[in-house]
């Protein structure tokens, strides 16, 4: 159970950040490489299969992708150093690099470029990890394998009239909606602009990290 309330800039900023991560991935599945960019399960189950289809460079790309994602959370653990989310760490500086990856990404796949992948899977690793829990909680904002389970178990759980955490309940049912949600425009925008998709979320990315980076200066002035 959480042991205190959420406050609002954690429910509105993991929606925000789920529906940037949804965007991300809807733009690498409907892309070239139709490659998950977000979360790593399908794409350790394509590189096996690949793999034992001969398919090397398939192989190749899909492990690239892997190893990416996997560089972006060490690239999180460098900068913040924590795993619970608390105000006055370093987000701003961790989000403002995730944007910088995402420009990155999206002009090399605009120009082609099959590396571009590899920077925006970088830009969700190092998203996923940049704060894991709160108070309990365990928050993912780049998939929502476990989001789903957690909401089936308290269904269940409320089904057999046990008591249900309706703080974790309502916080996680807003990640899954902003990462579904992100997941619907961002498919609609590639099919309208391509990999400029990726802007959205890069601009986003920025704009918070900058923004926070203001707030910890004026309160660190005040």
């Amino acid at each position: 159970m959480l042991t205190k309330p959420i406050p609002g800039w954690i429910l509105l900023g993991g929606a925000l950040l789920a529906a940037c991560a949804g965007c991300v991935n809807a733009a690498g599945l409907i892309g070239l490489h139709h490659q998950a960019l977000s979360h790593m399960s399908g794409t350790a189950a394509i590189f096996g299969a690949e793999l034992a289809r001969s398919q090397y460079a398939a192989a190749l790309h899909a492990l690239l992708v892997l190893s990416s994602f996997f560089l972006g959370c060490v690239l999180s653990g460098v900068l913040i150093r924590h795993e619970a989310l608390q105000l006055g760490r370093r987000y701003g500086v961790a989000l403002v690099c995730e944007s910088a990856l995402l420009f990155s990404a999206a002009y090399l796949l605009v120009n082609g470029q099959a590396a571009g992948d590899f920077l925006a899977a970088m830009a969700c690793g190092l998203q996923n990890a940049l704060a894991t829990s709160y108070s309990g909680a365990v928050i993912r904002t780049t998939h929502i394998t476990g989001i789903i389970t957690d909401l089936g178990l308290a269904a269940g759980a409320a089904l057999r009239g046990d008591r249900v955490d309706l703080r974790r309940t309502g916080l996680y049912v807003l990640l899954a909606l902003g990462f579904i949600g992100g997941s619907i425009l961002g498919g609609l925008s590639y099919v309208a602009i391509g990999s400029r998709t990726l802007l959205f979320p890069a601009t986003f990315t920025g704009v918070a990290g900058l923004g926070y980076a203001a707030y910890q200066m004026r309160q660190s002035d005040g």
